[in-house]
């Protein structure tokens, strides 16, 4: 029902500034959504980032390949009708949606330090819902399968995050990099054993 309302309010007219933004987005999910990736992935290679690229790696095809081409092919969702950009077979989930999400997650994890993550979620998840809304509007995708795609997406890149965090932290610290006061914390806390030394590790932090 929602789907439908939804789809309803996204009847148009089809055209100015909307037009272009949702063209921009389609194509930042096609042809760029795969260079960007990418790009970072070579990035990562030249600073022998190996456990951010294994993160990335891993992220991309559990999440953008394996999840939801998976999906896609078992939901086998009719898409709304008269798409007015070439689609593929399957509306569930949506895969560009996805690709954002899982994008904004993995940057934030792997390139933006701790301090400024904050800015990073708002302006990464403004980016997300634009992505939603192009989809829709350009009558792609049902709005449920832009939410579905978007927290498989995020959902995964969050998972790995946490399961790849203590190899990203220790690689941080052995590139000088900043790193998440998380690891910062486990670095002078979880090998320490005297009370001196844990004193000297939150001076160490506060100061």
């Amino acid at each position: 029902m929602v789907d439908h309302h939804w789809l309803t309010w996204m009847g148009g007219p089809h055209g100015g500034v909307y037009a272009a933004l949702a063209d921009v987005l389609n194509w930042f999910g096609g042809p760029l959504g795969a260079v960007l990736p990418v790009a970072l992935l070579l990035l990562l290679i030249g600073r022998r980032r190996w456990w951010s690229v294994a993160y990335l790696v891993t992220a991309y095809l559990l999440g953008n390949v394996v999840v939801v081409q998976v999906l896609k092919h078992l939901v086998d969702r009719p898409r709304p009708a008269h798409p007015l950009v070439r689609v593929d077979h399957g509306s569930f989930p949506s895969g560009h949606s996805a690709g954002a999400a899982l994008l904004v997650v993995v940057v934030g994890a792997v390139l933006v330090p701790a301090a400024r993550r904050r800015s990073w979620w708002l302006l990464g998840g403004a980016f997300i819902l634009a992505m939603m809304w192009s989809r829709t509007w350009l009558h792609a995708h049902w709005l449920s399968d832009t939410v579905a795609g978007a927290s498989i997406g995020a959902g995964a890149a969050l998972l790995l995050w946490r399961a790849f965090a203590p190899l990203l932290a220790r690689e941080r610290i052995s590139r000088g990099l900043p790193g998440d006061q998380d690891g910062v914390r486990r670095r002078h806390f979880g090998d320490v054993g005297s009370l001196e030394q844990r004193v000297d590790g939150v001076r160490d932090l506060s100061g």
